[in-house]
């Protein structure tokens, strides 16, 4: 059983579960008679330096407090260093928490798996130097992503609904150019998703054939689409659906690269950077804390 352990905790996720939840945890994980320090992020890059802090100062696992974002964060330092990742999912998505098995805002639940020790040993993306767990989205979705960050109004996944019906007032199918393992595909499309995992926005399974442990990237292309048809597609995402649509292609590779004008990549719900970007898969290059 790991015995030091570092505890990154957003206060701010999930309307303010994450500080709850991570008061609980440490202090069921100190009950367990581990050593335990709680850091606490004041924004995302105080959070990647706090995570990059406590992977160097020796600990036995880091724990992120939170959803997406948070692991996300965590995972900067963690990748490829072999020391483990814990997951006290309290965000409003938790789409990478689901994948490793546990159930979102359940704390003990998430603390008993790290107390069990059980590793589970998965890839990671690495996108211009950024790495991820879950999904990276470029072009509709990212864009939605994007103005959802920036509504105060609503909270939780209505936000998410209603910047998706924002955004489709406005947008156009975009000209992108995606090269798999150097192969070209060139071709207008609402949105291309590189998934290491399989959904993302709380339960949206994007790339619903990706294997967390496979070496490979899948990528999902949602080609050019009407507002209606796309509306009638949409709700499909949830199940997997989509990719049964013609306008859909399914595609595996290790190294996928991104070109199109005027977008921006985010993965895990976390900016990026502005295409074109280069993903790589990273094999083996988390372990994780699972039940």
């Amino acid at each position: 059983m790991s015995r030091r352990i570092a505890v990154l905790v957003n206060p701010a996720s999930g309307r303010g579960r994450g500080a709850r939840a991570g008061a609980r945890a440490a202090e069921r994980l100190r009950g367990a008679g581990l050593e335990v320090r709680v850091f606490v992020g004041a924004d995302g890059a105080e959070a990647v330096a706090l995570a990059r802090q406590a992977a160097h100062d020796g600990y036995d696992a880091l724990v992120a407090v939170g959803g997406d974002g948070t692991v996300h964060q965590v995972v900067q330092a963690l990748v490829g260093s072999g020391i483990p990742l814990g997951i006290v999912p309290a965000g409003s998505g938790n789409d990478f928490a689901r994948l490793v098995g546990l159930e979102p805002h359940d704390v003990d639940g998430a603390v008993a798996a790290v107390l069990a020790g059980r590793v589970r040993v998965v890839d990671a993306a690495l996108a211009n130097g950024t790495s991820y767990a879950g999904v990276l989205s470029s072009g509709f979705d990212s864009m939605v992503n994007d103005r959802a960050n920036r509504m105060s109004w609503p909270k939780g996944a209505m936000r998410y609904n209603l910047a998706v019906l924002a955004e489709l007032r406005v947008f156009r199918p975009l000209p992108f150019r995606i090269t798999l393992d150097g192969e070209l595909l060139e071709r207008e499309a609402m949105l291309v998703a590189v998934g290491n995992g399989t959904s993302y926005g709380g339960g949206m399974r994007v790339c619903p054939g990706a294997e967390v442990d496979d070496g490979l990237l899948s990528v999902t292309v949602l080609g050019r689409l009407s507002k209606p048809e796309f509306l009638r597609v949409f709700p499909k995402v949830y199940s997997g659906r989509h990719v049964e649509h013609p306008a859909v292609s399914v595609h595996a590779a290790r190294v996928v690269r991104l070109e199109a004008p005027g977008v921006v990549a985010y993965a895990d719900g976390e900016y990026v950077a502005p295409l074109p970007v280069t993903i790589e898969c990273v094999p083996g290059a988390l372990h994780v804390l699972v039940p």
